[in-house]
């Protein structure tokens, strides 16, 4: 059996302010991705067809990849808002975001062109736009919930806080990523969101009470909980990353995007626990008001 040991990182060769500077700088760059995709589109991320109303059409093309997607192209009244193929097939995932979107007569299209029609749904706009307020007050919801139960837990304001800013980055970052990857935000990429806050949380309370709740000096509590902590995110890491590497190669976008946004949130969720959560608990242990 092949053991996994976390190694232990001499943390006082770093300052507080060296181990908060990667992190927040990267919290930084990925609000203003989130701010200048909010200025150019009028949302912080794009919504997928699970919020916008639409059709989804998925069709078989008997022709090389160049020829199949201008074909698709020519076909369509209303041309597809995008075109995915699936890897090693013939297949390729249409999406109409419009609300003259007709799934029979984009079907009726499709036929007369040739194309196998494999499987289509509808999304009314009007749905869509109740299901995006239902998820995303879920994911506020979901947070705010999280951020009192942690101070009440604590009942002090820095480990409190460092608990919530790691979770929110733990949030935001991967939404940034989306925005570069072009990945949509649907009901899947929401649940991976809702998921990360758990993920978050779950990591950095083990460090916090280790720290302030268990004996032992702050160094030697923190290596205990990183045997714990990193190595339960590492195998979950890991997981994600076979589960969207498989999907992405049999074609299923919704699981492929669920794992990429997992993938980033729990790599984050790593770098922020032990480098931004731990900064501030070591400030608030040795310079903080708890002297």
């Amino acid at each position: 059996m092949v053991a996994f040991e976390v190694p232990e990182i001499d943390y006082t060769r770093y300052t507080n302010r060296q181990l908060a500077a990667v992190p927040l700088a990267i919290l930084a760059v990925a609000l203003l991705i989130i701010a200048g995709w909010y200025v150019v589109t009028g949302a912080p991320v794009s919504p997928g067809l699970d919020f916008t109303g639409g059709a989804e059409l998925r069709v078989a093309v008997d022709a090389p990849s160049d020829q199949a997607r201008a074909q698709i192209q020519e076909t369509f009244d209303p041309a597809p808002a995008t075109i995915r193929s699936v890897p090693n097939d013939n297949t390729y995932i249409l999406t109409f975001q419009t609300d003259s979107a007709d799934i029979s007569s984009l079907e009726e299209q499709a036929r007369a062109a040739g194309f196998e029609v494999e499987s289509s749904y509808t999304v009314s706009p009007s749905f869509g736009s109740r299901t995006q307020m239902l998820a995303l007050g879920g994911v506020a919801f979901a947070f705010v919930g999280m951020s009192v139960l942690v101070f009440l837990m604590f009942r002090t304001f820095v480990p409190s806080i460092a608990v919530v800013l790691s979770a929110f980055s733990d949030i935001v970052v991967p939404v940034a990523l989306m925005n570069v990857l072009g990945i949509d935000l649907t009901l899947g990429t929401v649940a991976a969101l809702l998921m990360i806050i758990g993920y978050s949380v779950d990591s950095d309370i083990l460090l916090n009470n280790h720290i302030l709740r268990r004996s032992g000096g702050f160094y030697e509590s923190t290596h205990r909980a990183m045997r714990t902590g990193v190595t339960m995110t590492l195998t979950s890491l890991a997981a994600m990353v076979v589960m969207t590497i498989v999907a992405t190669l049999f074609g299923i976008q919704l699981l492929a995007a669920i794992g990429t946004v997992l993938v980033f949130g729990l790599t984050t969720d790593l770098m922020n626990t032990y480098m931004l959560n731990l900064s501030l608990l070591r400030w608030y242990k040795y310079e903080g008001v708890s002297n």
